[in-house]
């Protein structure tokens, strides 16, 4: 259906694709997999039109075709879903879903979209309401906007970048189940993950991108694990960080207390109803839960985003629930976000830039009227080599990086702040196998040294193989909490979903 040759793009400093020939068939799920950086989401957004191609030639159905922008790939029939949302957020879903539709009218009928999105969300299980703006939902149902649009949209062609980053276990296979369904109706479906079990699970065939350049091409019966990391990095499968047992924490040494926490409704979020939950020096509190059942809200209130409606918030001991973000965050609190473009950097700014944001009192020169960048830049450097990643140019804004790098740029910038409490919220995701494996061992790292973390993950492997402790949110609420060990995967599933088992 898509014939790609010798497709070509630099940035600067950046040879992002280097000669790439691609195909793309009819009734089959290709997957994109590769390193950050190695090029896969830029070569899909120059087929969706997004980037320019230096050179290189695009056919479709055998016609050479010249895409220059997003309005071109969707009118023949070319969509994509992005890691970093391309939503309008004033807009409700019905109105963001009417804005892919190939033919658009001047009056846009919102009712018409309305139940196509019903339809679609019943006939595939992506239910979400129509009726919401997109800024009041939380960000797993915001992914599904995403699809829907795309379904909506009626492309043949359809790529997704990192679709399942936000989706529970039992959602990922709807969305295979989709897959599966659209094969049958002959789309091409491009699935770019960092996920090899999602690609071993779903995919027809397999392109290992490395350094811009197609490394090589298994069908899904000649591929394995092993083989695939072998043509990512060439070499064998990182060493996964767990967390081994440390004697109970000391009396008087809790970082973290809510006590009894409450939230008022705020649009479509998922209010907290009588939290009570405790961070040790030491320790990791692992949050486990279906995308908009709270940790949002979870994470809001410890940071003195979200007021307490009830309840108290205590940090090292003190009563900090009416302390300001900024009080919080000086007081020894680190974050890192579920969306860094959107709430942890400038994206015009480059990665200095934002690195100094990150502590300017630290930086601040002769009372505040200039920067120490010589030690901004040095500690960029030293906290990239601390978690194991690969440098990135300081002097680049960092909208231009792909959401793997921005992930690592702003872990890096968090930790090296050394936090004694560190609020990571899906600090994993978009990281390349090597980088997940790095961010995880500096997570432990930062437990074993005395530092506490709440690790909020869609990924109940690294819930279990990270956290001392780990806690089940649904609808606002704990509805269980435990040792990895007291419990299996399927017990905290059915705590996640309401299931009668587990009830």
């Amino acid at each position: 259906m898509v014939v790609l040759r010798g497709i070509t793009k630099r940035f600067p400093a950046v040879l992002a694709n280097d000669q790439v020939d691609l195909d793309l068939h009819p009734g089959e799920v290709h997957a994109l997999l590769g390193e950050n950086g190695a090029g896969k989401s830029t070569l899909m957004k120059i087929l969706y039109g997004f980037y320019s191609a230096d050179c290189g030639e695009i056919k479709l159905q055998g016609d050479p075709v010249h895409i220059h922008s997003p309005h071109d790939a969707r009118r023949l029939g070319i969509g994509m879903v992005f890691q970093t949302f391309t939503l309008i957020p004033a807009m409700t879903v019905a109105e963001n879903a009417a804005l892919y539709l190939p033919d658009l009218p001047p009056v846009v009928d919102t009712r018409r979209v309305a139940k196509q999105i019903s339809s679609l969300g019943e006939k595939y299980g992506i239910q979400v309401s129509h009726r919401f703006p997109v800024r009041d939902l939380p960000i797993g149902d915001q992914q599904k906007v995403e699809i829907l649009k795309l379904l909506v949209g009626r492309a043949r062609v359809l790529i997704f970048d990192e679709a399942t980053r936000v989706l529970a276990p039992h959602e990922i296979e709807g969305l295979f189940d989709i897959f599966e369904r659209l094969k049958g109706d002959g789309y091409a479906i491009v699935f770019i993950t960092h996920k090899m079990r999602e690609v071993l699970a779903c995919a027809d065939r397999i392109t290992v991108m490395r350094r811009g350049r197609i490394a090589g091409t298994l069908t899904r019966s000649e591929a394995t694990e092993s083989a695939l990391v072998a043509l990512m990095f060439g070499d064998a499968i990182p060493q996964e960080a767990t967390s081994a047992p440390l004697p109970p924490a000391a009396p008087g040494s809790a970082l973290l207390a809510l006590r009894s926490v409450n939230t008022r409704p705020q649009g479509a979020s998922t209010p907290l109803r009588d939290v009570c939950l405790e961070i040790s020096q030491g320790e990791i509190v692992g949050v486990a839960g279906v995308s908009g059942n709270g940790q949002r809200e979870l994470v809001d209130v410890i940071l003195g985003l979200l007021p307490c409606a009830a309840g108290k918030r205590l940090l090292h001991g003190e009563d900090a629930t009416s302390w300001s973000a900024g009080q919080i965050r000086a007081s020894g609190v680190g974050f890192v976000p579920e969306d860094p473009l959107g709430m942890a950097v400038v994206p015009w700014m480059t990665l200095s830039q934002n690195a100094a944001l990150g502590d300017v009192a630290a930086y601040a020169r002769r009372g505040g009227l200039s920067l120490g960048w010589d030690r901004v830049r040095q500690d960029i450097v030293t906290s990239f080599a601390a978690l194991e990643f690969e440098p990135l140019s300081l002097y680049a804004p960092v909208r231009t990086f792909s959401g793997g790098q921005l992930q690592r740029a702003v872990l890096a910038r968090e930790l090296g702040r050394r936090p004694r409490l560190l609020v990571a919220s899906y600090p994993t995701r978009g990281l390349d196998v090597r980088s997940a494996a790095a961010a995880r061992r500096v997570l432990v790292q930062l437990r074993n040294s005395g530092g506490g973390v709440l690790l909020v993950s869609e990924d109940l492997d690294e819930l279990f193989s990270l956290s001392d402790r780990l806690v089940v949110l649904r609808r606002g609420r704990i509805v269980g909490a435990f040792r990895p060990g007291e419990v299996d995967r399927h017990e905290i599933g059915h705590l996640m979903t309401d299931s009668e088992v587990g009830e």
